[in-house]
């Protein structure tokens, strides 16, 4: 371990910086507040003009939602604190024995935030460093705006570091095959479907990131070959499923994709899960396994949205057995794929 006094050694100018969505600092309405002005005025995730996205969420949202949103969080709150962010330092802890090389966490939204991270690596002698967005697929709401944030505080605080960022991994076959044991090993042996549940977005949100200009939200997804591809959510989620099916070998007849999480009377990806849900019980399917694969740490979008909240419409819609798949969480075969993930991207730096 490294003294204040200490000099860098070679080993510790390279870092890791693991990033996550974020949490409110406590379950109390105010820290819900300023997490969720925080979150929903950041343009990538509501992409109106300032103006308007002022008015919907500083005049609208936050006089409503943090009351309830508080009240979700303190049933999924732990004694350690939030679980996104508790999971996600398990994470950090696992991944430091593994790699040679310091790491730290941040946090795209409240603390620690991303500067932080960065400022603990560059305290540490760190110059050149390895930021790994925790999202499997890409978005601009995701992994898009964590780059451009990093970015930000890159150029204003600490522009002599370089960093190399960790690409979307959905289509990798190590996290391919770490998702579907990890399912294979949680699935129910009688289960009348499996239900992959995505966050959904804003179907403006795909035509936005597609630098093609030629996605439809139709055939375009199973297109081989399509340079959209690397850039467009839907495609990628359909593509995580088909993988990990084909891994399982279930027949695609036994599995659906939906995606959760709407806000507001936009147009979002469909099908919708809560729609879903309070639907498939009357149509025969009374025993229902569900994964959420945008997500590799379990937090309120899955412990509370699917969870409990899933369960109840499941239930109500004549759904019987309902069980929730958790996500990769700090699962061992998760962590060697971090590592793997990360390390090829400290080798980048040896390269240049």
């Amino acid at each position: 371990m490294k003294t204040n006094n200490q000099q860098p050694t070679t080993n510790n100018r390279k870092g890791i910086l693991l990033v996550n969505l974020g949490s409110p600092r406590s379950t109390s309405v105010p820290d819900v507040r300023e997490y969720l002005d925080e979150f929903l005025m950041d343009e990538k995730v509501i992409d109106y003009r300032w103006f308007f996205r002022a008015l919907l969420v500083q005049g609208i949202i936050l006089n409503t939602r943090p009351a309830k949103s508080a009240e979700a969080y303190k049933t999924v709150w732990t004694d350690e604190g939030s679980p996104l962010i508790v999971i996600t330092q398990r994470i950090q802890k696992k991944l430091q024995k593994l790699v040679d090389v310091p790491v730290e966490i941040g946090m795209r939204y409240a603390q620690p935030s991303i500067e932080a991270g960065i400022q603990k690596l560059v305290d540490q002698g760190v110059s050149e460093i390895v930021l790994f967005p925790l999202y499997p697929q890409y978005a601009m709401s995701t992994t898009e705006t964590v780059i451009d944030k990093a970015e930000e505080v890159r150029k204003k605080k600490f522009p002599g570091i370089k960093i190399n960022y960790v690409q979307p991994f959905y289509n990798r076959e190590i996290y391919i095959d770490c998702l579907a044991e990890s399912i294979r090993e949680k699935l129910p042996e009688n289960f009348d479907a499996l239900q992959f549940s995505y966050h959904g977005v804003p179907e403006r949100h795909i035509y936005k990131t597609d630098p093609t200009n030629t996605c439809n939200l139709n055939d375009c997804c199973s297109r081989e070959n399509n340079p959209s591809h690397q850039f467009c959510y839907r495609h990628q989620c359909f593509d995580v499923t088909n993988s990990v099916i084909k891994k399982l070998g279930l027949p695609k007849e036994k599995v659906m994709v939906t995606f959760q999480s709407r806000l507001g009377k936009d147009k979002w990806m469909e099908p919708y899960t809560d729609e879903t849900l309070e639907t498939i019980g009357k149509k025969g399917v009374k025993n229902l396994a569900i994964v959420c694969p945008a997500f590799v740490s379990d937090c309120l979008e899955t412990l509370e949205e699917i969870s409990v909240e899933g369960k109840h419409q499941f239930e109500h819609g004549g759904g019987e057995n309902f069980h929730y798949i958790p996500c990769l969480n700090d699962e061992d075969r998760w962590i060697d794929v971090v590592k793997t993930l990360c390390e090829e991207k400290l080798h980048e730096f040896y390269l240049v």
